[in-house]
């Protein structure tokens, strides 16, 4: 069963029977004025209900391969299936969550208005939320502490808050596939505690959470698997470091 949105010319579809929940398939990917791709031939294939960590140092391509599983960045060749369909045939099923330098938080806009943006994907862009939307907002925003905080400008918000502040936005839309960049740089110890019980919460909930990270000593605790980047194309990892589950 599909259906059309207001917001957009695409259409929501159910996830393919036994399909992975992602499926990436020699992409190669650049940005506009780049000499080289970002990313060139890189294929995975993650089964629902799996942490995949991309690790590799900055301008490997990690933040790349996310924006173009999210649909903000066409591929040059190559394909991506989400849950077995064609990047935007769902959107609501995938959640972005970008490096908090990609916001413009200048933008006067409250907390509580910023994480409610969430939920447009559901509604449209001619429909106002309503009553659950705004109590899925307000849970969502005790969840990560930022309940005292919702209508506070987001200009006003400390980096941690911020970043807080984005994965609600992110929880609200009540997504399957989670793309997370770097969710814990940069950020004070309780932002870092409340986001890693929330983001563990999420796993154990059946979601599937692919994340950017530079933090190579938490691979093996953290994720099923991991996928190393260098120059835009995967690598072969060090001896000894940590794979975790086939993911070709």
């Amino acid at each position: 069963m599909t259906f059309a949105l207001p917001y957009s010319g695409g259409r929501h579809a159910d996830p393919v029977p036994g399909a992975p929940a992602l499926e990436v398939r020699d992409l190669r990917a650049s940005h506009p004025g780049m000499e080289f791709p970002a990313l060139d031939d890189v294929s995975l294939r993650v089964p629902p209900g799996t942490r995949v960590a991309l690790a590799g140092p900055n301008g490997s391509g990690k933040s790349t391969l996310l924006k173009a599983v999210a649909g903000l960045l066409a591929p040059e060749s190559g394909s991506i299936r989400v849950y077995g369909n064609a990047v935007g045939a769902c959107h609501h099923r995938v959640a972005y969550l970008p490096q908090r330098s990609e916001i413009d938080w200048r933008f006067p806009a409250s907390l509580r208005k910023l994480v409610a943006t969430g939920r447009y994907v559901h509604l449209g862009w001619l429909k106002r939320p309503g009553r659950e939307d705004h109590e899925l907002v307000h849970d969502v925003l005790i969840r990560l502490g930022l309940e005292t905080l919702a209508e506070r400008r987001i200009r006003h918000l400390s980096g941690g808050q911020q970043q807080r502040a984005l994965l609600a936005r992110s929880l609200v839309q009540g997504a399957d596939l989670l793309l997370l960049d770097e969710p814990l740089a940069a950020v004070d110890a309780e932002t870092k505690e409340r986001i890693s019980d929330v983001v563990s919460e999420l796993w154990q909930s059946g979601k599937t959470l692919i994340t950017a990270t530079h933090d190579l000593e938490s691979l093996s605790s953290e994720f099923d698997a991991a996928v190393y980047l260098r120059e835009g194309r995967q690598t072969v990892p060090e001896t000894g470091a940590f794979v975790g589950l086939p993911l070709r």
